[in-house]
């Protein structure tokens, strides 16, 4: 079954058609099946024409319904229809994944669909893309173009943060629980569709079908890499989602959703809120010499710790809302360099300051003093210590 990969996760975007996102193709739809319905017991899928081998009997899960797809039906109006954003038209995808390619469905195709995860939107969705609507198929069918996406979900069950007051003081902060074990003990690090532990159950108002994301402390303690001896906090890394299947007084067996880091026990669990998907817009102001505004920061941070990141990875920058940064900014990465302008003969040559242009960043995440931002674009390898700028 395809998974999108950590290399295209970020570049998975929707094709689209004459009347919107994934179009379903113009068949005719099968007459009586072409309904929804929420069945208490399987129901038989009525025969039709798919490119995709779609499942003939259909189990609905509690708390899901099915819908069968018309004529006309895209992801992206399903997605605002049953889960309040049409950004979230993957979570679709996800638990009907029979289909290869999401950019496609057919009229008669069965779709599960979670209500468990149906959001009011309104004000999750940055301003700057809340009025979007899918660009429109060209006339020339080989021209079409797909709109990038800057943020999908792939990237937020992977995104790392700053906890300024500490990891543990977040987790308490948050009232997170704890994995505590898992079904098999000879197994340390669990993936997708394997069950886990944990401390919370009915009496801490958890119930069937809630879902929490994973949460682990991936750095402690962490230093500023330009100003010397200023502690930033611990870095945090969201590495997946969970879903409650059975809930006991004080404790609940929950089945690992999604995941594209190894889960362990001790990970922790916050409340899981839907996020949104974010179109990638990309400034055009990079002459150089680039100007830095009075709040630009500096990047701390790259996920997996790694010294240099391109294109798709993740980096925590240490300015954030205070600062006046909000989810959907598009930043400028810029490195400051020194050159000198003497005679070569002088001590000390004098110098001059110039910068230089690297990349462009998008704020996934603005806590008051940090940002979490994915890398857009980049024409050369970004650093710790280099400077990004609004």
């Amino acid at each position: 079954m395809h998974q999108p990969t950590r290399l295209n996760a970020g570049r998975m975007r929707s094709r689209v058609a004459s009347h919107g996102l994934i179009l379903a193709l113009a068949l005719g739809a099968p007459g009586l099946c072409a309904q929804e319905t929420n069945p208490a017991s399987p129901i038989k899928v009525e025969a039709h024409s798919s490119k995709w081998d779609y499942p003939k009997e259909l189990s609905v899960p509690e708390g899901s319904k099915t819908h069968i797809v018309q004529k006309g039906d895209t992801l992206w109006d399903l997605a605002g229809k049953y889960l309040g954003n049409p950004y979230a038209w993957p979570q679709i995808w996800e638990l009907n994944q029979w289909i290869k390619d999401p950019h496609w469905i057919y009229p008669g195709d069965p779709l599960v669909i979670d209500l468990a995860r149906a959001v009011a939107t309104a004000g999750s969705v940055p301003d700057a893309v809340a009025n979007l609507q899918p660009d429109l198929r060209r006339a020339d069918p080989s021209a079409m173009r797909r709109p990038e996406l800057g943020f999908s979900f792939q990237d937020f069950i992977q995104l790392p943060f700053l906890a300024p007051q500490g990891a543990e003081a977040y987790y308490k902060d948050q009232g997170a629980f704890t994995i505590t074990s898992n079904k098999r003990d000879d197994r340390k690090y669990l993936g997708e569709g394997e069950q886990v532990y944990l401390n919370g159950g009915a009496d801490q108002g958890l119930k069937v079908g809630d879902r929490f994301l994973v949460l682990k402390t991936v750095s402690k303690r962490l230093v500023h890499p330009s100003i010397a001896k200023k502690k930033l906090g611990d870095v945090i890394q969201q590495i997946g989602v969970v879903r409650i299947v059975t809930a006991q007084s004080k404790g609940s067996v929950a089945v690992i959703e999604r995941s594209l880091d190894s889960v362990e026990v001790g990970n922790r669990l916050v409340k899981f809120v839907e996020p949104a998907n974010i179109p990638a817009q990309f400034r055009t102001d990079t002459t150089e010499p680039v100007k830095l505004a009075a709040n630009a920061g500096v990047v701390v941070y790259a996920r997996d710790a790694k010294q240099h990141v391109g294109s798709g990875d993740m980096i925590v920058i240490d300015k954030g809302a205070n600062d006046g940064l909000k989810v959907g900014d598009v930043l400028l990465a810029v490195r400051t360099r020194k050159y000198p302008v003497g005679s070569g003969k002088e001590k000390h040559p004098p110098t001059e300051t110039t910068t230089y242009y690297l990349g462009q960043v998008l704020v996934v995440r603005a806590d008051a003093q940090s940002s979490t931002c994915r890398v857009l674009r980049s024409v050369e390898e970004i650093l710790g210590g280099d400077t990004v700028t609004p």
